[in-house]
């Protein structure tokens, strides 16, 4: 079966770098997309779109159903990992710290538990101290990083960034508290359900924003529609509209980061992890 596996990615992967043949060179003037889009977007994207950000109009707007399909695949990957990976059985070995003293006790019996506590934690097989200064940095870091991260998302209309940016950046920040602290640390403030939920609803409120302005008479993803409802400048509703879908990218794709992340180090079981 991995045989099969490997003539089969060997096998597309050729497929593809041979189709990669009839593309035009890299950065070629005379290419299709230099000689015909690319002018049309420098030219009438502000006065259509009311961004001043050609990335983000291209992607949010005039590409919308390509970029909603791209978080989608997001979506699935995260999805895809789950399934693959989670593991709900039962770790066979526990392992228990003495707080007060540091002296790590290890159960080979699964049924064997302790209640953790003040005098008890549940610890990693693998577990070392914490670093005080690497924990005291990443703390005043995470932070700054997500803020960072808000901003990029916000701001990606007028600047460059935007969801995926944006995303990432703060699917960063939980994976530092993770690596800093431990799996656990992280999994106390941001649970499987949370991230779940939220990985599924990022890629609702860019489909949602899509069957709203259907619903206002308009062509799925058209924002302009979206102009009765918005009590801020009519003028600016299409940008708002991307604002939106960025939130919703910037939301699918930091929970599926977080997601992919705590599955592959815990091996599925979200017990112990670096």
């Amino acid at each position: 079966m991995k045989f099969l596996g490997l003539v089969i990615v060997c096998l597309t992967g050729g497929l593809l770098l041979y189709g990669t043949m009839d593309l035009p060179d890299w950065g070629d003037p005379a290419s299709p997309a230099s000689t015909h889009l690319s002018d049309y977007y420098i030219e009438h994207i502000v006065e259509e779109t009311q961004v001043p950000n050609l990335v983000t109009a291209v992607l949010a707007d005039y590409r919308g159903y390509d970029t909603m399909f791209e978080t989608a695949v997001v979506f699935c990957a995260g999805l895809a990992c789950f399934l693959l990976l989670r593991d709900f059985r039962p770790g066979k070995n526990r392992y228990y710290r003495h707080i007060p003293t540091g002296v790590m006790l290890h159960f080979k019996n699964p049924e064997t538990r302790m209640i953790p506590g003040n005098e008890f934690e549940h610890m990693d097989k693998d577990w070392v101290p914490s670093d005080i200064i690497i924990k005291t940095v990443c703390r005043i870091l995470i932070p700054f990083i997500q803020i960072y991260a808000l901003y990029v998302v916000a701001h990606g209309d007028f600047s460059p960034g935007g969801g995926f940016q944006g995303g990432v950046i703060f699917g960063s920040s939980l994976i530092l508290m993770a690596i800093s602290y431990n799996l656990k640390t992280l999994l106390k403030r941001v649970t499987e359900k949370f991230l779940s939920i939220f990985a599924a609803t990022g890629v609702l409120i860019y489909v949602g924003l899509g069957v709203l302005a259907v619903i206002m008479g308009g062509q799925f993803l058209d924002y302009g529609m979206l102009a009765p409802l918005v009590p801020w400048d009519p003028g600016h509703v299409r940008a708002l509209g991307m604002l939106g879908v960025e939130i919703g990218v910037g939301i699918a794709v930091m929970a599926v980061m977080v997601i992919i992340y705590v599955n592959i180090v815990s091996e599925g079981r979200h017990d112990e992890g670096l």
